[in-house]
């Protein structure tokens, strides 16, 4: 086992930067998740550490070895792909086998390591079925067999569940962290879906643009984003935002939304002050921190209008038309509401977020 770690870790591909001047350390026997939309340079950061792409600059380190010069075969890691990558023509036992065989190990220790791994996997009875007998499910599990069967020092997976339906990703999410938790290898895990990111990971680095925006743990990482765009990008619904400016008048503060005004501690807003490059700020509040509430509205409650709404289950997503903002708050199930009923909301100040307008980063 192993830790990997990237030192200011650059690629290009002629103009275009997929990963740009990338910094972390990922701890040895840990499951991180790189997570970010389509594009943002996640899958490429994997690539690097494989040995698939080599980096324009910066260095790459498995362990105390610097392995910006090794091919991937002699980096010790173990690569699960999207599409499973299984040898059509071969079993299953013979697809978990083929590491070994190509490093000529002996034919008892081969049988004794795939019987080992098929039974981690509970894929005994499947080991003479050819991929195309196989379900995605069970494909999922011999790629993962081929994998373990290394027993390498890091596991790279990109994006293994996406080919599975809704049900069996669930399933294997739950399956793929015990795996994990039980053999305690280093694993490096690939995916757009923030559900597989929070479930899973003891860390999540988020990614945009090529550039890495954060490294928390899941709870970190939702309760406090660094920046607006981390905010809007984790959470479902996303995080409420409301161009804001600060003001104080005597001993009162709040933020004037234009279409509002939230009273606020003169504290709070003193501490806003320092930090923030001018009096102009993003407000941010999620949609479980603000309340819909019918009837009379007292001081507190911002005017609104339902614009729609949402049952999911075991809540209800209300979307409210405030002024210019479409904001959605999330109430209990069973709540009732029409389109254009007049409503009120109240924020809660003990979560809401302020960042700076000018650099996006958060202030309190």
């Amino acid at each position: 086992m192993a830790n990997v770690t990237l030192e200011h870790v650059s690629k290009s591909f002629g103009n275009v930067v997929a990963v740009d001047d990338v910094s972390m350390k990922i701890e040895d026997g840990s499951f991180v998740a790189l997570l970010g939309p389509s594009g943002c340079g996640k899958t490429t950061t994997l690539r690097l550490i494989a040995g698939l792409e080599t980096a324009t600059r910066g260095d790459i380190y498995i362990g105390k070895k610097l392995v910006n010069d090794l091919s991937p075969r002699d980096r010790n890691i173990a690569m699960v792909f999207q599409s499973y990558a299984l040898y059509p023509h071969m079993t299953a036992l013979d697809n978990i086998a083929y590491p070994l065989k190509v490093r000529k190990t002996p034919k008892d220790e081969i049988k004794r390591r795939v019987m080992e791994v098929a039974g981690l996997l509970d894929i005994q009875d499947l080991l003479d079925r050819k991929p195309k007998e196989l379900s995605g499910g069970q494909r999922q599990r011999v790629a993962l067999g081929r994998a373990i069967v290394r027993n390498p020092q890091v596991f790279l997976l990109d994006e293994p569940l996406s080919n599975l339906d809704a049900k069996l990703r669930v399933y294997m999410r739950a399956e793929l962290k015990r795996l994990q938790r039980k053999l305690g290898v280093t694993t490096i895990y690939v995916t757009h879906d923030q559900v597989e990111a929070l479930t899973m990971s003891d860390r999540i680095a988020v990614m945009n643009g090529g550039k890495l925006q954060q490294v928390d743990g899941p709870e970190e990482l939702y309760r406090m984003p660094v920046n607006t765009w981390v905010a809007g990008f984790i959470g479902s619904p996303p995080m409420n935002m409301f161009d804001c400016t600060l003001a104080v008048e005597g001993q009162r503060a709040f933020l004037d939304a234009s279409e509002f005004k939230l009273g606020i501690e003169p504290g709070l807003a003193a501490a806003i002050g320092e930090k923030s490059s001018s009096s102009e700020v993003i407000m941010g509040a999620r949609p479980e921190d603000m309340t819909v509430v019918k009837g009379k509205l007292g001081e507190s409650e911002i005017p609104a209008e339902i614009y729609v709404v949402e049952p999911v289950g075991e809540s209800t997503v209300v979307h409210l038309k405030i002024g210019k903002y479409v904001a959605k708050a999330r109430a209990p199930a069973g709540f009732k509401g029409e389109i254009s009923d007049k409503v009120g909301v109240t924020i809660d100040k003990e979560k809401m977020h302020i960042f700076d307008k000018k650099t996006e980063r958060v202030l309190v």
